[in-house]
C-alpha cells in the first residue's frame, strides 16, 4: 500500500489546451499576456531588460565602430607606410644617381687609373698629389649633396683614396664588405646604417668611432666598360635618412622607424628619453636608439613594470620584425607587442634597395581610444542601470516582506476579510484551510487561502479559476462556494461550506470496504454532481476517493460532496484552457483513464466515469483497481491490463448488475463505457440492493462513528480539505 499513499495527493498539474484553440491564441497570445502581467508587477526587471537591450545595442554599435575604425586604421597605416617607403625609394634613387654620376665622370676615372698605377709603382709623392686632385674634383659634389666623405677602392677592395687618410691602404674592412662587393660586381647600392670605423664627429661635436653612417657605392669602369674599382660616398644616416624616416610620425605614440636584418634600429626614435627611463638605452648624454635598440619582444609591457628574465639579444623578435625580415609585408590592426612590450598596431615592409625594413606603429590604446571611451560610457550606463535594478529590487523585496508580514499578521489575528478564523483544518502544497465563520451570519465556513510563502502568478490564477468554476455548479452533491476575495494585505481566499464528515479514502482506510447498498448510494450522488458539471462542458479530471466527502448535511446522513475542481477542464472555454500545459498529465494515476495517460488533451466526461468506476471498485474491495511498484507500470496497466472483477477480490457478494456497471466504466475504449453520468446512475440504481441503504441505516452508522471522529488523536473531520489543498 506504499504506492497507494503516494497517490493520495493529486499532482500539481495544469490542464491541457482545449482542442479547438489555435497555436497562436493558446501559445503566443497567452505568453504575451502573462509576460505583460509579470512586467507590471516585477518593476525591477525593467532596468535588467534595459541592460540586456543596451548590451545588444552596445555590442552591435561597438562592432560597427570597431570595424569602421579598423578599416580606417588599416588604411592610415598603409598610407603612412607607403608614403615613407616611396620617399625612401626616391632618396635611394637620388643617392645612386649621384654616386654613378661621380663614378662615371671622365676626369675622376682618369685620376682613379693614375691612383692604381701609383699604388702599383709604390710612388707616395705621386699618390699624394693624386689624392689632392681627386678630393678637389669630388669636393663640390660632396658639399652640394651633403656627403660626409668618400672612399675609392680597386678590385681587391684595397682603399686607394679617402678623405680619411688613415683608411688609405687598408683592405677587406668587414663593415665595407657588403656594399663594396655589390659595387665591384657592377651594381650600384646603398648600405644599411652602421657604426663608423674611424673617428667622426657626432651631433654633439665630439669625435668618436661608432657614429651612425651609411654608404652609397657605384662601380668604376674602364674604357672597355669593365669594373676596375668602386666609389663609395659616406652619408650621415642620423641626418637625412633618419629625417625622412621620422616624417611618418603621428599622434602621441605613433612613429616610423627602420631596422636591419639583425633587428637593430637604424633610424632615430622620437622616444629616446623614454627608452633611457625603461632601461633600453644606456643612461648617457649622447645615448640614441639608432644602432643601439634591438627590436625584440620583452614578453610584457615594460611601461607597466614588466622586465624580461633573459638578455635582450636572447628575446624573440617582435611579430612585425620577424615578418618583415622574412620578406613579408603586412598590416596588423589586431595588436601585437612592440620592442617595449606595449600593445601596438602597425604596418611594415622590407626595402631590398638598402636591405632594411621600415615599420610604422601606434599604441593600441591610442589607436582605439574612441572605442575605449565608448566602452567606458556603456559600462557606466550598465553600472547605473544595475544600481537602479538593485535599488528597485531591494525596494520590491522590502515591500514584499512588509506585505508578507502584514499577511501573517492578518492570519495571526484570526481575521480574513469578514471571516473570523477558529482553527486550522489542514495544509497542502500551495494552500491552507481554516475553519471559521462569517462575522455577521455566524455560519460555519471552511476558508481556503493560498499559502503566503508559496504564492505565484500561476497559483493565483488556478486558485481564482477553481472558485469561478466551482461557483457555477449548483448540484447539492457539489461543494458550495460562498465567497471569494482578497484582503488588503493581499491574502487570496475563498469561503465554502464547512463539512463535518470524512473523505472516502479515509472512510475505507478506517472502516474497510463498504456495504454494497451504501456504495450504490454514494456512487449515485457522485453521478449527480458530475452530470451537472458535464452538462456545462466541464470535466473534473481528478475524481478519486480523497476528493469526495461524506457528511451529514441538513439533517440528512451520507450526503456526498464532490470537491477539488482545480484541475477541471472547460471543454469549450478557451480562456480557462490556457491555464494548463498542453498534453500534460493531470490527475491521480490510481484513478486515471487510459486516454488521460496517453492523450491528456483528449479527455471528456467518459474519462471521469472511468474514475468513478475505479472509486466504486475501491469502496467495494478496499483496494485500487491496479497495484504496481512504479508509476510507469501502473499507467501501463490502466492502458493495457484487464481489471480483475471486484467480486474476485472480496468476500462480500457483489451484485452482477453493479459489477457489470463498474467494469463497463473501466473499459479501455470510451465507446464501451456509459456515455453519461446519468446513464451510469440509472444502471447502478437498477440493482436490487439500491434501496437497502436508507436513512435509518445511515443515521445508525453516523451515530456509531460520529463520536469517535471528534476524539483526541483521531483524524479531524473534513480531512478532505487537506487532500484537496495538495492538488494545488
Amino acid at each position: 500500500m506504499k504506492l497507494l499513499s503516494i497517490f493520495r495527493k493529486s499532482q500539481s498539474q495544469v490542464r491541457p489546451v482545449g482542442p479547438h484553440m489555435t497555436w497562436a491564441t493558446s501559445g503566443v497570445g497567452r505568453s504575451i499576456s502573462r509576460t505583460g502581467l509579470f512586467l507590471k508587477k516585477q518593476i525591477w526587471i525593467w532596468p535588467v531588460i534595459a541592460v540586456v537591450l543596451l548590451s545588444v545595442i552596445g555590442l552591435f554599435v561597438r562592432w560597427e565602430i570597431e570595424s569602421t575604425m579598423r578599416a580606417s586604421l588599416r588604411s592610415q597605416l598603409e598610407t603612412t607606410l607607403g608614403l615613407e617607403a616611396e620617399m625612401l625609394r626616391t632618396w635611394f634613387h637620388v643617392q645612386k644617381s649621384n654616386a654613378e654620376s661621380l663614378a662615371n665622370d671622365l676626369d675622376n676615372r682618369q685620376t682613379f687609373y693614375q691612383l692604381q698605377e701609383a699604388a702599383t709603382a709604390a710612388n707616395p709623392s705621386a699618390d699624394e698629389s693624386l689624392q689632392i686632385k681627386l678630393e678637389k674634383a669630388l669636393g663640390p659634389a660632396l658639399t652640394a649633396h651633403e656627403y660626409d666623405g668618400y672612399v675609392v677602392v680597386d678590385k681587391k677592395k684595397r682603399i686607394l683614396a679617402s678623405d680619411r687618410r688613415e683608411l688609405i691602404g687598408q683592405q677587406e674592412i668587414p663593415e665595407f664588405d657588403s656594399f663594396l662587393s655589390s659595387a665591384l660586381e657592377g651594381t650600384t647600392c646603398l648600405s644599411p646604417p652602421f657604426g663608423s670605423t674611424v673617428a667622426m664627429k657626432d651631433d654633439s661635436g665630439r669625435a668618436r668611432t661608432g657614429v651612425p653612417t651609411m654608404f652609397v657605392a657605384a662601380p668604376i669602369r674602364d674604357e672597355s666598360f669593365q669594373v676596375v674599382g668602386a666609389l663609395a660616398l659616406r652619408i650621415r644616416s642620423e641626418m637625412e635618412f633618419s629625417r625622412i624616416v621620422g616624417l611618418g610620425r603621428y599622434g602621441e605614440s605613433g612613429e616610423t622607424y627602420a631596422f636591419d636584418r639583425d633587428a637593430r634600429m637604424v633610424s632615430s626614435s622620437r622616444f629616446d628619453h623614454e627608452m633611457i627611463l625603461l632601461g633600453l638605452l644606456p643612461d648617457q648624454e649622447a645615448s640614441r636608439s639608432i644602432l643601439q635598440l634591438l627590436i625584440r619582444d620583452p614578453g610584457g609591457d615594460m611601461t607597466k613594470g614588466h622586465r624580461a628574465t633573459v638578455r635582450r639579444h636572447e628575446l624573440p623578435l617582435t611579430h612585425m620584425a620577424s615578418e618583415a625580415i622574412a620578406g613579408r609585408s603586412g598590416v596588423d590592426v589586431d595588436g601585437y607587442r612592440d620592442y617595449r612590450g606595449v600593445p601596438v598596431v602597425g604596418a611594415w615592409t622590407w626595402l631590398p634597395d638598402a636591405d632594411i625594413g621600415v615599420a610604422t606603429e601606434i599604441d593600441y590604446a591610442e589607436a582605439f581610444r574612441p572605442l575605449t571611451i565608448l566602452r567606458r560610457t556603456f559600462w557606466g550606463l550598465y553600472a547605473l542601470l544595475a544600481v537602479a535594478a538593485l535599488a528597485i529590487f531591494v525596494f520590491t523585496v522590502m515591500v514584499a516582506r512588509l506585505r508578507h508580514e502584514a499577511q501573517k499578521a492578518a492570519i495571526e489575528a484570526q481575521q480574513i476579510g469578514q471571516y473570523k478564523l477558529e482553527r486550522k483544518l489542514g495544509a497542502g502544497g500551495m494552500g491552507v484551510v481554516y475553519k471559521g465563520y462569517h462575522a455577521m451570519l455566524r455560519r460555519p465556513t471552511a476558508i481556503k487561502m493560498l499559502d503566503i510563502d508559496k504564492v505565484t502568478e500561476a497559483s493565483m490564477e488556478r486558485f481564482e479559476r477553481e472558485v469561478q468554476v466551482t461557483s457555477q455548479l449548483n448540484h447539492p452533491n457539489t461543494v458550495a462556494i460562498y465567497d471569494y476575495g482578497r484582503t488588503p494585505e493581499g491574502v487570496f481566499y475563498y469561503a465554502m461550506e464547512y463539512l463535518d464528515g470524512i473523505d472516502l479514502q479515509s472512510l475505507v482506510e478506517r472502516y474497510g470496504p463498504q456495504p454494497v447498498p451504501r456504495v450504490i448510494h454514494i456512487l449515485q450522488q457522485i453521478c449527480g454532481s458530475l452530470y451537472e458539471a458535464h452538462s456545462m462542458g466541464l470535466v473534473h479530471r481528478d475524481i478519486k476517493p480523497a476528493n469526495i466527502m461524506l457528511a451529514r448535511r441538513g439533517g440528512e446522513p451520507d450526503v456526498v460532496k464532490v470537491l477539488d475542481f482545480g484541475l477541471v477542464k472547460a471543454q469549450d472555454d478557451a480562456q480557462q484552457a490556457g491555464l494548463t500545459q498542453q498534453n500534460s498529465l493531470t490527475g491521480t494515476p490510481l484513478y486515471m483513464s487510459p486516454e488521460a495517460i496517453q492523450m491528456p488533451n483528449s479527455v471528456d466526461p467518459r474519462s471521469d466515469l472511468y474514475a468513478v468506476g475505479a472509486v466504486g471498485y475501491f469502496l467495494l474491495t478496499g483496494q485500487p483497481v491496479f497495484g504496481a511498484e512504479s508509476v510507469i507500470d501502473l499507467c501501463q496497466m490502466h492502458v493495457a491490463s484487464v481489471p480483475t472483477p471486484p467480486s474476485e477480490r472480496t468476500q462480500t457478494p457483489i451484485p452482477a448488475e453493479l459489477e457489470a456497471a463498474l467494469l463497463a466504466c473501466l473499459e479501455k475504449s470510451r465507446a464501451k463505457r456509459p456515455q453519461t453520468a446519468r446513464e451510469l446512475s440509472v444502471r447502478i440504481m437498477r440493482c436490487a440492493e439500491a434501496a437497502a441503504w436508507n436513512v435509518d441505516e445511515a443515521d445508525a452508522w453516523w451515530s456509531r462513528h460520529e463520536r469517535g471522529q471528534s476524539q483526541p488523536g483521531s483524524p479531524p473531520p473534513n480531512g478532505n480539505y487537506v487532500q484537496t489543498i495538495d492538488s494545488r
